[in-house]
């Protein structure tokens, strides 16, 4: 780089004491979210933060800003009357506001589940069935189930058969303990006809399970998913006396490109190919069994972009079905797999594996008409349709809520640090000097050459011992200054949330899913503060830098002075798959849980069911611990109150805890409830507390 006459040996301190961005530097482009609301005097506004982070594209028909800059809900869809609208601050207000101020005292993070919204996804998606098969003529009906992998939750499973009876829905498992649980549920209180789709890799013990569900009276189906699967079927069906449903997997030649495509295709894991579904078809014919194969199965793959790779791949199956009822099998129900996408990113677009280009109702009659024609062009009777459209049915009945306790600072220059910069060495001075110079004649390619090779040169300097960390600071500082000043913009400051990625957000770091993430308060205020997130585990990928829309920083506010309300983001959509993936990374459980339904009164809600995330005893427990004999080792050493603070770290969530009344989003916010309904939510949140310290009543503190 030619060096600009300057004298190094000049002190520089005077200088930089003088030195501001405004004056020094021509004014820069407008950058930054800071910048723009320097520049844009229009008054911002609760429906500006709606569109800034996309609420209405990725949140309909459930999720909104209302006039007071909060998230709120719509818990029953478009059908939600004015007034009962929940707004969600005041939900997390209640459950983590303290006990003796009306709240439950639960500790964040926090889940919260929205059963009114489960009823609504279930009766929709059959009601968008049963629209379209009136709509085209189809000659039989649509009958689902919900695939339980997608979310195991006792309450969730149980909903969903509940709200699902009066259509006859029914499950869907892929492993033993799946299958338990939906054998359990749909006895309880199922629908008689609902069926049970019995899928995933088999073992004896697997289709016995299945067949002893046949004889209990449950409409249970044995899907092979590999031809030798049948010989454990017959054999298990004759040494029972059980003579059994079965269909079959198909491996169709559709396929569509991305991750969720990954399992579908001829290449695809799961499936039989067209020479193996001859090949059972021969040997069910052969044993007088062919009576007993009524169902076809196929997965094109989660989140299917396009309703015209929808129909290409329903009708390839629907002409395997026609060709199965051809050879004499006794088809009945043609099972389209999962493949109904969410739109996670608001751009009803095929552009990626974040949105689909399509609607419910639309895909519903995609489904529907491909498969009549196909049947009406080879003369067969329609079968049932069935979909296991678990994605669809969960993502939005819950929302993740978590806290960002702390954010990194700007760098800053003030005159007493300048100082420093009139000792560093005279090369690195002479690299300050050529910066201001360049930075005064508008020369920005030149001044930035320069503060790059200032800041390389310190570092190296540093490393040799001639600087100290104090210069470095100071000249890392002083760059900055001028990244900004030649209007570059300012790099997003890293908010640290009290909470686990690698738990709560398993998809995000294992295969870059997107769930929108936003602030769910202040909303009628500008975001002006470009952001990241990082998490508490000690691990570098515990962070979330990429965002819906494209976007590599998330627009936030800036955090409020402590012992003011918390500043509380969301994440929304992530109802399937990530409470069922999450590991304990650093030892995280997961998070504290309630059920809000909405009802009359002052908040529209009531928390009917609360309970607190696993503790550090159960964390421990989990993988093989003793926390009992963990607290008498450690009690040997200690005092009797040093003993009683171990206690309670035993029986504490592993996430961090701040002032409590920090916690709660405003004064007075979490009053007004039912008194049936808060008396409900206490009592299951003591009980929950309870349980967590039900080891320590045998010890003696």
């Amino acid at each position: 780089m030619p060096a600009l006459a300057v004298d190094a040996t000049t002190p520089v301190a005077h200088a930089i004491a003088s030195c501001d961005a405004a004056a020094r530097f021509p004014a820069p482009p407008v950058v930054g979210p800071a910048a723009a609301a320097a520049a844009d005097p229009v008054p911002w506004s609760a429906d500006l933060s709606a569109a800034l982070y996309n609420v209405d594209g990725w949140g309909a028909p459930y999720f909104f800003v209302n006039d007071d800059g909060d998230v709120a809900v719509r818990p029953h869809g478009p059908a939600t009357l004015p007034g009962q609208e929940i707004d969600l601050a005041k939900v997390v207000a209640k459950a983590a506001g303290p006990r003796e101020g009306g709240g439950l005292g639960l500790p964040l993070p926090l889940l919260v589940r929205f059963p009114d919204v489960l009823r609504h996804r279930v009766e929709t998606l059959n009601a968008a069935f049963g629209y379209a098969v009136r709509s085209t003529g189809y000659g039989s009906r649509y009958q689902g189930v919900y695939p339980v992998k997608c979310n195991q939750d006792r309450y969730v499973v149980e909903d969903i058969v509940e709200f699902g009876a009066p259509f006859g829905f029914g499950l869907e498992a892929g492993s033993k303990p799946e299958l338990l649980l939906a054998m359990s549920c749909l006895a309880a209180r199922g629908n008689p006809d609902a069926l049970l789709i019995c899928n995933g890799y088999k073992d004896d013990g697997y289709v016995s399970l299945a067949l002893m569900a046949r004889s209990m009276g449950l409409n249970t189906v044995i899907v092979l998913e590999q031809e030798e699967e049948l010989d454990i079927v017959v054999e298990a069906s004759r040494r029972l006396g059980v003579r059994p449903v079965v269909g079959m997997r198909a491996k169709l030649r559709t396929k569509h490109a991305g991750h969720f495509g990954s399992t579908s295709g001829e290449k695809g894991k799961f499936g039989l190919n067209a020479a193996q579904i001859l090949s059972v078809v021969t040997k069910l014919k052969a044993i007088a069994m062919l009576d007993c194969l009524q169902l076809l199965h196929f997965h094109i793959g989660s989140q299917i972009p396009t309703t015209a790779l929808l129909s290409d791949g329903v009708g390839e199956a629907a002409q395997i079905y026609c060709e199965l009822a051809r050879l004499g099998a006794d088809m009945r129900v043609i099972d389209v797999g999962g493949g109904l996408g969410i739109d996670y990113d608001g751009t009803h677009s095929a552009q990626t594996d974040m949105s689909v280009a399509y609607s419910l109702e639309e895909y519903a009659t995609a489904v529907v008409a491909a498969v009549g024609r196909v049947c009406d062009r080879k003369v067969v009777q329609h079968p049932i349709i069935c979909s296991e459209s678990g994605r669809a049915l969960v993502s939005h009945h819950s929302v993740l809520v978590f806290e960002a306790f702390s954010a990194t600072a700007p760098g800053r220059l003030d005159a007493a640090t300048a100082y420093l910069l009139d000792e560093l060495t005279d090369d690195c001075r002479g690299d300050y000097r050529n910066v201001m110079a360049a930075a005064v004649r508008g020369d920005y390619d030149t001044c930035a050459l320069y503060a790059d090779q200032l800041k390389r040169r310190s570092a190296e300097q540093f490393k040799e011992g001639v600087l100290g960390l104090e210069h470095l600071a100071a000249v890392d500082a002083f760059c900055e200054l001028v990244a900004r000043g030649m209007g570059a913009p300012e790099p997003p400051r890293t908010y640290h949330i009290n909470l686990s990625v690698f738990t709560s957000l398993p998809d995000m770091w294992a295969i870059g899913q997107q769930f929108p993430i936003i602030p769910i308060q202040r909303l009628q205020e500008r975001p002006a503060v470009d952001g990241v997130l990082s998490d508490l585990t000690c691990d570098s990928d515990g962070k979330v830098s990429e965002f819906i829309g494209g976007r590599h920083s998330l627009p936030l506010h800036e955090l409020p002075t402590h012992a003011t309300r918390g500043y509380y983001l969301g994440m929304f959509l992530g109802g399937a798959y990530q409470e069922a993936l999450g590991g304990l990374h650093n030892l995280f459980g997961g998070p504290s849980v309630v059920r809000v339904s909405q009802c009359d009164g002052p908040h529209c809600f009531a928390v009917t069911r609360a309970a607190a995330g696993p503790s550090c005893a159960d964390v421990l427990r989990a993988m093989q611990h003793e926390p009992e004999v963990m607290y008498e080792v450690l009690k040997q050493r200690t005092d009797g109150a040093t003993a009683a603070a171990l206690a309670r770290a035993f029986g504490a969530m592993p996430y961090l805890v701040f002032d409590p009344e920090a916690a709660v989003l405003s004064s007075g916010e979490s009053s007004g409830m039912s008194s049936d309904s808060e008396g409900s939510a206490a009592g299951a949140a003591e009980e929950e507390d309870d349980e967590e310290w039900e080891f320590m009543r045998g010890l003696t503190v």
